[in-house]
């Protein structure tokens, strides 16, 4: 495909390094209150992947290897954070750059996000499908339908869904060929085989009521990483960072 773009990272806070990466659709900004509250005890940062927020004019390849090395370039050695499709970055960060992340914490991300024979827990392949297919069609409206589904089914639903779309709409819309990198990559990807090589510290963070990523895809993931541990956050959907604050951050403290 095209030369990957290159990650725009903002630095922020004071103390031990931070780096968090984002998921589909969104930018820096998703973080919200919840990288405030951080940025008290941690130099954050926070990377805008390419076509995305500050990013937008760069282009995204669904190459995770690229996506990966292009933050490791911009940051010191630090523990990552990674969001749904900001999680695959981090594992494949670790997968490739180990020597470079000191631990790693993934918030609602599946190591396959698609249903598969050796993998049960996930949304069916036809999911990201029909979301490509409509970014076609309705760009905004698209975008719209993925923030409801993820709040959907959190016990904070109506205020978590105005926060994220307040908080996409504090960037630039992402680019649309960055959208559909993106699909290809939540659609296409899976570490599930790869875990047992993972030799870090790593802690998986589920939504008890998370429609997008089952609670008992991460909880087999943590099970997997010999020095994973697991967190599922009760009544939180796809984004516990936003309708679960409180719990998240001290989770990651």
């Amino acid at each position: 495909g095209p030369m990957q773009g290159k990650p725009i990272i903002e630095v922020c806070g004071s103390g031990p390094d931070l780096v968090l990466v984002h998921g589909w659709g969104m930018h820096r900004g998703v973080w919200g209150r919840a990288a405030e509250e951080l940025a008290r005890d941690y130099r954050l940062h926070l990377v805008d992947l390419p076509g995305h927020g500050s990013a937008r004019d760069e282009i995204l390849d669904d190459d995770l290897g690229a996506l990966a090395s292009g933050i490791i370039q911009q940051v010191p050695e630090a523990a990552w954070l990674g969001w749904s499709m900001g999680g695959l970055i981090t594992l494949q960060a670790i997968l490739d750059h180990g020597e470079r992340i000191s631990s790693a914490v993934l918030v609602s991300s599946n190591p396959s996000f698609v249903v598969r024979q050796h993998w049960p827990d996930g949304v069916e392949e036809s999911l990201f499908t029909d979301f490509a297919k409509q970014l076609k069609l309705d760009f905004e409206g698209t975008l719209n339908r993925f923030l409801v589904l993820e709040t959907l089914g959190s016990d904070t639903a109506r205020e978590s869904l105005r926060e994220l779309r307040e908080d996409l709409h504090s960037g630039p819309m992402p680019d649309v060929h960055a959208l559909r990198a993106g699909l290809s990559i939540l659609r296409n990807t899976d570490y599930s085989h790869r875990l047992g090589e993972i030799e870090h510290e790593m802690l998986w963070i589920a939504g008890g009521r998370d429609r997008l990523v089952p609670p008992g895809a991460i909880a087999r993931s943590a099970e997997r990483v010999r020095r994973g541990q697991y967190l599922r956050l009760r009544g939180a959907g796809h984004a516990p960072f936003i309708g679960h604050r409180q719990s998240f951050v001290q989770a990651i403290r």
